[in-house]
């Protein structure tokens, strides 16, 4: 009988799941790391996979996909991002600042009380895009607080940003890197490196622990899903309702006016009374 196909054989590296999955084979990441900083790590450490910060109850916590530390104390949080969200409300673009926000939980969960400031370890925030923010075409955008009367006066705080745009045809990146992003955009395997993931991810999917805990994800998903689903109805009921209420009052009043100009009261007293303009009541008046 041949084996049916579950959601987890369909998913590519530009899976959340399957992306921390990978960069939890310590290897595979620290290589990455390696390739992207130019620099030899000597060893890392995974702090914890898709961990959630909350430094307040009543504070918007952020799920991490991969929290790293290396031998040095620099930590990175590694992020796959397939879609670029945007504010329906606004129209505005919410990935500057949610790398603000990251920052900004991350040093706070990281600086314990009674610690000074410059324990805070330096930080590397990295975003693997799958489409290209900037639209500048760009491989690599790292970003650094410069001072803007002189760009050459960089603030040391030691953060850093980094937007790793997979449809960059700019900027120097190495071999490893470019058949990373070539694999990540079209599943490509032109290197031994990008082999080495295939098969990492093969592995990856056979593992009956990985499987589990892969359905308990698809429920922990579509829980989320259903809560913003039942709110977001919930909500509509409640504009609906609202929206029921004016368009009633709304008739209500126009059904008085209707009456009082009947009677032969003037458009201005009809008004004062309905709490209708006299330009309302004059249209009334015409129909």
């Amino acid at each position: 009988m041949k084996k049916q196909m579950s959601n987890l054989d369909k998913l590519t590296l530009s899976n959340d799941f399957l992306f921390k999955q990978v960069m939890l084979r310590k290897r595979i990441c620290k290589h990455i790391l390696e390739e992207l900083l130019h620099t030899e790590i000597a060893d890392i450490t995974y702090l914890e996979a898709e961990q959630t910060i909350d430094v307040y109850p009543d504070s918007h916590g952020i799920r991490l996909d991969v929290r790293i530390a290396d031998a040095a104390n620099t930590h990175y949080n590694l992020e796959m991002q397939v879609k670029n969200p945007v504010n329906r409300a606004t129209g505005k673009f919410l990935l500057p600042k949610r790398t603000r926000y990251y920052q900004a939980m991350l040093d706070t969960d990281m600086l314990q009380k009674g610690q000074d400031y410059d324990e805070l370890s330096p930080t590397y925030i990295i975003f693997f895009c799958l489409f290209d923010f900037f639209q500048d075409s760009q491989r690599i955008y790292t970003f650094k607080k410069r001072c803007l009367e002189n760009m050459n006066i960089e603030l040391a705080d030691e953060a850093v940003i980094m937007f790793l745009n997979t449809l960059g045809t700019k900027g120097d990146v190495s071999p490893d890197i470019q058949s990373l992003f070539d694999y990540i955009n079209s599943n490509t395997i032109n290197s031994n490196f990008t082999r080495e993931v295939a098969d990492t991810i093969v592995e990856i999917k056979n593992d009956k622990k990985v499987r589990d805990a892969y359905m308990t994800y698809e429920m922990r998903m579509k829980d989320l899903r259903d809560e913003a689903h039942a709110e977001g109805k919930a909500e509509g009921l409640a504009e609906g309702k609202a929206e029921g209420l004016a368009e009633g009052k709304a008739e209500e009043k126009t059904a008085t006016a209707k009456r009082l100009l009947s009677m032969g009261l003037s458009v201005e007293d009809i008004a004062k009374a309905t709490s209708l303009s006299v330009e309302q009541v004059e249209a009334i008046k015409a129909e």
